[in-house]
């Protein structure tokens, strides 16, 4: 008897939502085969630490229910500055299974964290272009307790979780395989959540920078909820679009566009210590993802206050959506979903 393998789902576990997102082979290369979301509580997730794990678990487990998936391998996603270290690094060159053997004694100079409480991984970019003799690495450290949480939330909901990987390279891997590797182009890759703000700045299909930074969407809730004393859920539906009694819109349009002011500020500070600290790359194009990269007009006004190109991920450039799917609903979204979209791309043994 001949057993089907089973494809794993990619679960983004964010401030605001819980997104996940199956890819399956198909004859034009990958279908989305599964993509759904469900809302969190307001705190249940702060910067990227579970708060309340039984919140999370239930709303995972009834997600998972309404698309009838009993069991399920799973590949998560950790984000957060508080708790996610990438950085990147010259060390002397050496071998793969030399580093696996040291990475622990060469991680500590970098790592603000006990060593003893981080799980450590690392990419090897290659040789170092300034130094003869080193080569450079990206180091990776996650606090061992962030993990165990994630982890036992997703356990708790009946999935199995086989691969934890780091919400910025998820942005990477669904970007590289939809526009391919746009040669000797550096481009920021902005990933924006309710409470974070993800920054990837890559060339040739390697990461340059990154950095996590606690701001989001919810710099638009709070203003929308102080300007017209409103609830957070109010505020939530008014930043859809949808109408809440005595809130004209176009006072929603200002109070939203007012507040995002915050958000381009934090992204050009990081981009300014990018050219002024890591390197004099010309940085030629964001690519926008998350939530907030469904507000209207967030982009167009982002792109005037950068002073650069910005473009929303489309990551169905080379993607096909299954008929079985609500296509509007899929599309509508799908920037929303980029983080679980490229969990779902991971495969076991992928490094």
């Amino acid at each position: 008897m001949f057993f089907k393998k089973q494809i794993p789902i990619g679960i983004d576990i964010g401030s605001s939502y819980i997104k996940t997102a199956r890819l399956a082979p198909s004859k034009e290369g990958m279908e989305l085969t599964l993509f759904d979301y469900i809302a969190l509580p307001h705190g249940a997730i702060v910067d990227g630490i579970i708060e309340d794990r039984g919140i999370v678990t239930s709303a995972l487990e009834e997600m998972l229910a309404k698309n009838k998936i009993k069991s399920t391998e799973a590949i998560l996603s950790v984000a957060g500055h508080s708790s996610v270290i990438i950085k990147r690094v010259t060390m002397p060159t050496m071998k793969e299974e030399e580093l696996v053997n040291s990475i622990r004694f060469e991680a500590e100079q970098y790592i603000p964290f006990d060593i003893n409480d981080v799980n450590i991984d690392f990419q090897i970019l290659g040789e170092s272009a300034e130094e003869s003799g080193q080569m450079d690495v990206v180091l990776i450290a996650v606090k061992k307790n962030v993990i165990k949480d994630y982890v036992e939330a997703v356990e708790n909901a009946g999935a199995t979780p086989i691969i934890v990987d780091i919400a910025h390279f998820a942005v990477s891997n669904i970007f590289e395989y939809n526009y391919g590797n746009p040669e000797k182009e550096c481009i920021a890759l902005v990933n924006i959540g309710g409470n974070s703000t993800n920054l990837n700045i890559i060339k040739n299909d390697m990461p340059l920078f990154t950095r996590d930074t606690p701001i989001g969407g919810n710099v638009h809730t709070e203003a929308i909820m102080n300007e017209f004393s409103v609830t957070v859920e109010d505020a939530e539906r008014l930043k859809k679009g949808q109408s809440v009694e005595g809130v004209p819109p176009e006072n929603v349009s200002f109070a939203i566009i007012s507040s995002s002011e915050e958000i381009y500020s934090d992204i050009q500070r990081s981009m300014d210590f990018f050219r002024s600290s890591v390197s004099d790359e010309d940085i030629s194009r964001v690519v926008l993802s998350g939530g907030v990269a469904l507000t209207k007009g967030f982009a167009d006004t982002m792109a005037e206050r950068l002073g650069m190109p910005v473009e929303v991920l489309d990551v169905f450039k080379n993607i096909t959506l299954s008929e079985k799917l609500d296509g509007n609903m899929v599309r509508e979204l799908a920037p929303m979903g980029a983080v679980a979209m490229g969990l779902a791309l991971r495969r076991p043994g992928d490094r």
